[in-house]
């Protein structure tokens, strides 16, 4: 019986903690959903500016082919502006997500894990931001005005009749994508401070490393190589890039000695 009791014993000692952590992932999503919620109708009430912004980098090239854009069914423009209005939320509301995440998995981290992460979190925020703002202010200008180049050429008799949702999509898709892949120095700057990788392994593997870059492109962007090499040149930049912070942020020592709270 006291064996018995023993048993139920650890049973609870080992469950509790999980329950607590359960809670505490609870709290940390209500918070969260609470803020999203909020943010999206603040977005939504000025949705109309939101895709104003969003239409900017082609209306001008458009007027130029002739072309326009269109919503096909009824519902585009309100779906459409739903749309921009919740990822709108979602960007606004990012850096209080990964707060919230932060003050989920702290506690179970050793002193010098969450320095390093708090770190990567700011890190990766503004290179994320970065990789938005490339593709709004570079990418899209030089691409829209190369892909409608096409239809003011006369070559080809072709009005563009854009929908409205299908840009926006593309729109999205893009900026996400280049918010990514702009995220590689923040990953590196991580494992390497972590003693996963360091430099002599990315330079071995760099030839592979390009060849990888290159099919992210193409499976990240629509099929065309302007857009794979609009995302696969930055990359390779970022690439160089890694191997010099793995280099520089790779070659700390951590003492040994500290504990984390939960072990």
């Amino acid at each position: 019986m006291a064996e018995g009791l023993r048993k139920n014993k650890q049973s609870i000692e080992t469950t509790y903690p999980l329950v607590e952590h359960l809670e505490e992932l609870k709290k940390r999503l209500k918070y969260i959903i609470i803020v999203l919620v909020i943010l999206f109708v603040v977005a939504y009430s000025q949705g109309k500016y939101i895709v104003n912004f969003i239409q900017a980098p082609i209306l001008s090239e458009i007027d130029k082919a002739g072309g326009t854009l269109s919503a096909i069914y009824i519902t585009e423009p309100f779906f459409v502006e739903v749309k921009v209005s919740f990822l709108t939320a979602i960007v606004v509301c990012m850096p209080f997500i990964l707060y919230q995440l932060w003050l989920f998995i702290a506690p179970g981290l050793y002193m010098h894990e969450r320095r390093y992460l708090y770190g990567f979190v700011i890190f990766a925020s503004l290179l994320f931001m970065m990789g938005a703002a490339f593709a709004y202010f570079v990418v899209f200008p030089f691409g829209f005005k190369f892909f409608l180049s096409f239809s003011q050429s006369g070559e080809y008799n072709i009005i563009p009749n854009i929908s409205i949702a299908g840009y926006v999509a593309f729109v999205v898709q893009m900026t996400v994508a280049f918010g990514l892949v702009f995220e590689l120095p923040a990953i590196i700057f991580l494992l390497a401070k972590f003693g996963i990788i360091n430099e002599q392994a990315l330079i071995r593997y760099r030839r592979y490393s390009i060849v990888g870059i290159f099919i992210i492109a193409a499976v990240l962007t629509p099929p065309d190589p302007i857009s794979q090499l609009a995302m696969a040149l930055p990359l390779l930049i970022l690439y160089q890039l890694s191997i010099y912070i793995a280099k520089v942020f790779g070659n700390e020592t951590e003492e040994s000695t500290e504990v984390a709270i939960y072990e």
